[in-house]
């Protein structure tokens, strides 16, 4: 397939201009789940979000997501392999009442409310996650 390259579609790399294929987009996040159904009704329920939706292959679980999609994967669990740091955030408009309803779900907490912008928490499985305001 031949490029057809324009102006409005030159990115500089290295002093090199190229068209790259590859969008400017994240399409979605995995999350290794040791529990396919546990880790659906964990994730839905601090998200506010029904548990209708099909476990797809036995070990797939889309989230519905306003935005970038998370799909919950049991095949890729290992100890190795939980998110050590957060590698994305959930966001939300207001971060204290955020930290006080992840505290009446008896999440696991692993940071308070850091410079009154985010904190962090862990899912069943040991996942660093964060929430931030936006």
């Amino acid at each position: 397939m031949k490029w057809k390259i324009t102006n409005d579609d030159l990115e500089s790399f290295g002093g090199v201009f190229v068209k790259s294929p590859i969008l400017d987009q994240i399409g979605t996040v995995f999350i290794p789940v040791s529990n396919i159904t546990q880790a659906r009704d964990w994730y839905c329920d601090i998200l506010g979000l029904p548990t209708d939706g099909e476990i797809q292959f036995g070990h797939l679980y889309v989230i519905p997501m306003d935005g970038t999609g998370i799909v919950l994967d049991s095949k890729i669990y290992s100890k190795e392999n939980v998110l050590k740091v957060p590698a994305f955030h959930f966001n939300t408009n207001d971060i204290e009442q955020a930290f006080s309803y992840m505290e009446s779900k008896k999440v696991n907490l692993t940071t308070e409310i850091q410079h009154n912008h985010f904190f962090n928490f862990k899912d069943p499985d040991g996942n660093h996650l964060m929430i931030c305001k936006c």
